[in-house]
């Protein structure tokens, strides 16, 4: 019975010392398929967010339900089919978003207590099932790397709204840190400038105008408090500076604008068109704002942006990739997690 006793004990005694810290890389998220049943999976699960649609009301759910969800679908399955990743059947976005996640687990394997992981915040690999994997590997602690450079509510704060939900269930929560936005961090300025001179160097043509397109959000949302458009007004700025370019050679502007609202301008397309009229032959496109290229970045800016430029006039229009997997982009991801993970390695 002592015996018994003892080895019992034991077992406890090895599972509470069994400390394992979780890095938990989190990106937007994307349909599990290019086809509009994925599709609508999908953008039911975005647009349900109040993160993401503040106003949650009858209306919102009539139109979300009754139009958007029996529309947009099989219009958004056609565009996300242009960019789709045919041999691994999946989005580029995952795709990457997994190579980020190996790639900075390889970078810091002499920390063999550290497990790091990946998860989207709407589909599939969920947060909530990387959250259990870690867990179940003995994690007792929890770095959730939101993968979002500008802070919004609609971004960074839901990836933590899901993440506390997950954690309200557990009986025995891990230790929980999240890193905080890096649009101004000097490493991310850097990448971004080595990423805009590696790309121009191998175009055939040089850009009069460089455009920093950055996702948009509606205005009322930035009147209500969210600092997000100050945090994109500030990489631009960093950005402008570090490569020596006036106000006007480098300019910001927003994308994706969805509904009716005002959403924060100036718009990219918008600004895109008038550039080609006014008589701008040759813009590159960077997007500051997306840390992986995705369905907004490959088909929205590289395909359809340049399109709305030479359909106006423009010849040139070339969109610079993401950070992404390359090695500038990995080392700011490497130095976020290390400078996070202060105190526990």
């Amino acid at each position: 019975m002592t015996a018994a006793v003892s080895i019992e004990s034991a077992k406890v005694t090895a599972d509470v010392r069994a400390e394992r810290i979780g890095v938990l890389l989190v990106n937007l998220g994307t349909p599990d398929s290019a086809d509009a049943k994925g599709v609508r999976v999908y953008l039911g699960e975005f647009l349900s967010d109040p993160r993401v649609i503040e106003d949650q009301g009858l209306l919102w759910k009539l139109v979300l339900n009754g139009v958007i969800l029996r529309i947009r679908p099989g219009r958004k399955a056609r565009d996300y089919q242009k960019i789709w990743n045919v041999e691994k059947n999946e989005s580029p976005l995952k795709t990457i978003t997994r190579a980020q996640a190996d790639k900075l687990a390889a970078s810091i394997a002499d920390h063999d207590h550290v497990v790091v992981d990946w998860a989207m915040r709407y589909g599939n690999p969920s947060i909530r099932s990387r959250i259990d994997a870690l867990m179940t590997q003995g994690c007792d602690r929890l770095l959730v790397v939101p993968l979002y450079p500008q802070y919004s509510a609609a971004t960074s704060a839901t990836v933590c709204d899901e993440v506390f939900r997950v954690l309200g269930e557990m009986r025995a929560q891990p230790t929980l840190r999240v890193t905080p936005p890096y649009y101004d961090d000097p490493d991310y300025i850097e990448a971004l400038a080595i990423s805009i001179n590696a790309h121009l160097k191998t175009s055939p043509f040089q850009p009069e105008i460089i455009v920093a397109s950055f996702h948009g959000m509606p205005q009322k949302y930035i009147d209500k408090g969210d600092p997000y458009q100050a945090q994109c007004i500030a990489t631009t700025d960093a950005l402008r500076k570090r490569l020596g370019l006036e106000a006007s050679k480098l300019i910001l502007t927003f994308q994706s604008r969805f509904g009716f609202d005002a959403w924060l301008q100036p718009y990219t397309d918008k600004t895109i068109e008038q550039l080609a009229k006014d008589g701008v032959r040759r813009i590159a496109v960077v997007m500051p704002g997306f840390s992986a290229d995705c369905l907004e970045t490959l088909e929205e800016i590289a395909q359809e942006n340049a399109e709305i430029f030479k359909h106006n006039g423009g010849e040139q229009l070339t969109a610079v990739p993401c950070l992404n997997d390359s090695d500038a982009g990995m080392d700011v991801i490497r130095q976020l997690i290390l400078r996070e993970l202060q105190g526990w390695i």
